[in-house]
């Protein structure tokens, strides 16, 4: 009897030696993929500034804030007493609402909010001017380069913020800016009145063709390179999408408005994208999507909350919109191709300057020239 009690307290220290050394040996030596993810990903201190937390809130906040919107809306749908409401929300966004043609629900308050000081200073964003330019007429600004999708950082901070380093209306206090995006934007439920109150607007004809007949002082940006430059859109790279885009020069003649070259370093740099060169699969689906939505979605991937380089935040890279010098145009209804052409060549050629002069400042890691690729 004693004996077989014996045994058993042996066998229970055997394994209990056993199973210590085993753990011993898995804490020295963690599994290979464990150690292999931990090592590959950079976590965030834990101790970091509550300014640049503050920073990296607002940011993450408006880089799912169409998610967001959708979702509160669909939270709200679950609420019958709202249904009434919803129904004629959706009427008026759907039939009556014409605003994001007119640009008419600017809100200078909501634009000097303290949260987009925050939003600029996360990259940092900036504005260069490089001449001051006179409110008795019409602006056209190009913006370039596009950047990824979901990118338009500097834009954003430029165009449609009014922060200490990017305040537009103190560099231009009587020109009234309008930002430009798709259509389809202003189809998204609440998200569509935060943008309106930035002062974006439409990127239809309709809608240039609206703000800039208001005359004098009235300006629109546009994202020139659209969804196919956005494809080509890699750190250390300005590929942009040019060399057919002549509609924007058309308008800016047919009304009169001046153009303006806007080129911003660092927007190419706050996001990497997977290869999609010519010629692969992935590149032909995303120019299907392309030709069937009118817009694409490029394979990116940026930062974490809690990561340095895994996630869908972008990077903290230095974001610089040099405003370049006008063109002045001619205002002329119906302009021949050869007038858009000889103002488009003179366009491209003060972009051109715009590069050469900065480059060695402001793209440093660049890893080969400005290019206009299509």
């Amino acid at each position: 009897m004693d004996q077989g009690h014996d045994l058993t307290a042996f066998s229970r220290t055997i394994s209990a030696s056993s199973l210590r050394g085993r753990l011993t040996k898995l804490t020295g030596a963690p599994l290979g993929p464990v150690a292999a993810l931990h090592a590959s990903i950079d976590f965030v201190p834990t101790k970091i500034p509550r300014k640049r937390r503050l920073q990296m809130m607002v940011v993450a906040v408006w880089s799912v804030l169409i998610v967001m919107s959708c979702f509160v809306f669909l939270m709200l749908c679950s609420i019958p007493a709202l249904w009434p409401f919803l129904v004629m929300y959706v009427i008026w966004i759907s039939c009556i609402d014409k605003t994001p043609a007119y640009g008419n629900r600017l809100s200078p308050w909501f634009r000097s909010l303290k949260i987009w000081r925050y939003f600029a200073e996360y990259y940092p964003a900036s504005l260069l001017k490089e001449c001051d330019l006179p409110a008795d007429r019409p602006y056209v600004f190009g913006y370039h380069p596009h950047g990824s999708l979901v990118s338009l950082q500097g834009a954003l901070a430029t165009f449609a913020t009014e922060g200490e380093s990017t305040g537009f209306s103190k560099a231009y206090p009587d020109i009234k800016p309008h930002l430009l995006t798709l259509t389809n934007n202003f189809h998204v439920p609440l998200y569509r009145e935060v943008i309106m109150a930035l002062g974006i607007s439409s990127v239809s004809r309709e809608s240039c063709s609206n703000i800039l007949s208001r005359g004098a002082g009235q300006a629109i940006t546009i994202v020139v390179g659209g969804a196919a430059e956005s494809l080509s859109a890699r750190p250390g790279t300005a590929d942009l999408t040019l060399k057919r885009r002549l509609g924007f020069i058309k308008v800016a003649i047919q009304h009169g408005a001046d153009l303006v070259p806007v080129f911003s370093f660092g927007e190419n740099d706050i996001y990497n994208q997977m290869p999609n060169e010519k010629g692969t699969t992935i590149y032909a689906l995303q120019k299907k999507f392309q030709s069937m939505f009118g817009f694409t979605l490029p394979l990116f991937h940026g930062r974490g909350l809690l990561n340095y380089n895994l996630g869908l935040m972008p990077y903290r890279r230095r974001i610089v919109s040099v405003i370049g010098r006008p063109i002045h145009v001619q205002r002329c209804e119906k302009p021949s191709l050869d007038e858009v052409e000889r103002i488009q060549r003179m366009y491209i050629e003060e972009l051109t300057r715009i590069w050469n002069t900065y480059k060695d400042e402001f793209a440093k890691t660049r890893l080969r020239e400005l290019s206009i690729v299509d």
